[in-house]
């Protein structure tokens, strides 16, 4: 059941987001701008204050943005493990795991429950196959996975920018076609930290849109939707009723996504010539499914592999429930330098001697 203050909460987050995700700084802006200040100024007091990172005996590649929301961290934490293995890496993944109920640090496994670990840590366990750990403290979280993962020579934490306890030999900074908005910090504006003037030696950056949203140099991804697999496959961890999207074309399907930027979503479908019955479900950021959100009856429901993390099997009924992921490959311009930062992977450990 939802809580009593969620409605609230909700308008308010709709209501800021209108106002942030403007060109201009609208007037309600200009008027919470002190507020942005004394962000800036605490912000600028802890950079001084700041303690070294904690030593990790491993790299670790940072991927997060500069804004509150996301913007298309979690398939670019996929590209950038893939990239990984590719080059001779053998990585894992550390996230805070946002929305979960329980505290401390804990190990996601393929049959963790969202409310448990996270939403989108259980995505990326499940698609990755690397180890993933989750903990507010991340470097807590890194240090139980390395423990318990000694094969793991890299790791790679889903978001963190802002997290200066944990070292970093590579940061990869995420934008979408939003930008900056507003170009203010919390809360006039969507930015949690100023937006830098250049980027940093180690810094790149990438936008998850169809061209740079903001001033900074980056490349862009290519993204493209994957196949429509049935709920129950994609629970089972294969895809061997996936459907090309094209095969869904022409019937009337309603589109639902708890995501940061559901309109995106909505307008990939729509240009994969997918029929979207009016109005898409655009539903808050890490949506719990408590209940299913579509009438009674709906033929068929198309939802972002996010949402299938908290709708089990069978819930659906009748409803043919249809999951589709977001795929890209780090282009040439980020997978190449991030490989020059990281260098080598280590060398394999020699075999050990029989008994």
């Amino acid at each position: 059941m939802m809580a009593a203050g969620a409605p609230l909460r909700a308008r308010l987050e709709a209501w800021l987001q209108r106002h942030w995700w403007r060109s201009s700084v609208s007037l309600p802006m200009q008027l919470l701008r002190p507020l942005s200040w004394l962000l800036g100024a605490l912000l600028a007091l802890r950079r001084a204050t700041r303690r070294a990172p904690a030593a990790l005996p491993v790299p670790v590649v940072v991927v997060g943005n500069l804004i509150v929301g996301g913007a298309g961290k979690t398939p670019t934490v996929l590209a950038v493990v893939q990239a990984l293995r590719a080059a001779g890496w053998r990585p894992g993944i550390v996230s805070r795991g946002h929305g979960r109920s329980a505290d401390g640090v804990h190990a996601v496994q393929p049959g963790s429950t969202a409310a448990a670990v996270g939403d989108e840590p259980l995505l990326l366990r499940r698609r990755s196959g690397v180890p993933v750990w989750v903990g507010r403290q991340r470097v807590a979280a890194a240090r139980a996975l390395l423990a318990a993962e000694p094969a793991v020579d890299v790791l790679v934490s889903d978001d963190g920018l802002q997290h200066h306890a944990l070292p970093r030999a590579v940061e990869l900074i995420v934008f979408d076609e939003r930008g900056a908005g507003n170009g203010l910090l919390l809360p006039a504006g969507p930015l949690r930290q100023p937006l830098p003037a250049a980027l940093q030696p180690r810094q790149l950056l990438l936008y998850n849109a169809p061209r740079p949203s903001t001033a900074l140099p980056g490349a862009l991804a290519a993204r493209r939707l994957g196949s429509a697999v049935p709920l129950a496959d994609w629970h089972a961890g294969h895809a061997a009723g996936a459907t090309a999207l094209a095969a869904l074309r022409g019937r009337p399907l309603l589109a639902a996504a708890g995501i940061a930027a559901p309109q995106r979503f909505f307008a990939m479908l729509e240009a994969a010539g997918l029929q979207l019955q009016p109005p898409p479900l655009a539903l808050p950021d890490h949506h719990d499914y408590a209940s299913l959100p579509w009438p009674a009856g709906t033929p068929d429901v198309v939802v972002t592999e996010k949402d299938a993390t908290k709708l089990l099997p069978g819930r659906a009924g009748a409803t043919r429930v249809w999951v589709v992921g977001l795929d890209f490959a780090l282009p040439d311009a980020v997978l190449q330098p991030l490989l020059r930062h990281m260098g080598p992977p280590p060398l394999p450990p020699p075999p050990t001697a029989p008994p």
